[in-house]
């Protein structure tokens, strides 16, 4: 049987990202599809490093497993940053900006979280995704074999997006694809910080 081959754009966002963590299941059910290469940013990379992680062991099912053991540690992550980081994209900007401007409690809330910043804990500061990433399989995440693989972060000094790939992919440069400047702090890579999401994929 002649395989379809795809490649996969995965999107940033802890909601879109677990979205489509649900999708790529329902695709990886699918046995005429040959996964070529993968790009992600924010939740779509640790997708994409979860994804070719699993497959190049175990083929689809390999992936989808790889993708189940990333989502449930997420799950398990009960930090502050974790809710936030999900909670930035489940609505749409009209609604969430009404819904916000008649919120007291959100308008308390968010002057709080505006006075704190994740650089307040000094050498105390514990990264809320630090040990999901911790959890790949790094050599098989940045193996030659098995789809190509490109994550993409934005330094933040330049605005300029550095795109990730091969061995120049680690918890580092997942952890800065997904950073958020007010809620995680910047991760500097080879003397650049590159934190915020890159692009909107997909």
């Amino acid at each position: 049987m002649t395989k379809l081959r795809i490649n996969l754009a995965l999107q940033g966002g802890g909601a879109h990202g677990a979205f489509t963590w649900g999708v790529l299941d329902r695709l990886l059910q699918e046995d005429d599809l040959e996964i070529a290469a993968i790009a992600g940013t924010s939740a779509g990379a640790l997708n994409a490093a979860a994804l070719k992680s699993g497959m190049l062991g175990g083929g689809h099912e390999g992936g989808r497993a790889a993708l189940d053991a990333l989502w449930a540690e997420v799950a398990h992550n009960s930090s502050a940053g974790m809710s936030q980081w999900f909670a930035q994209d489940l609505f749409s900007p009209s609604i969430m900006s009404k819904a916000l401007e008649l919120s007291p409690m959100y308008a308390f809330a968010d002057a709080i979280n505006r006075m704190t910043s994740p650089y307040a804990s000094g050498p105390f500061y514990n990264h809320p995704l630090q040990s999901i990433v911790d959890c790949l399989d790094y050599g098989d995440v940045c193996a030659p074999e098995g789809p190509d693989l490109f994550i993409g972060a934005t330094n933040v000094r330049s605005g300029k997006v550095k795109v990730f790939k091969d061995a120049e992919i680690g918890p580092n440069a997942l952890l800065a694809s997904a950073c958020l400047p007010t809620l995680f702090r910047a991760v500097e890579i080879d003397g650049d910080l590159p934190p915020e999401t890159s692009l909107s994929l997909m």
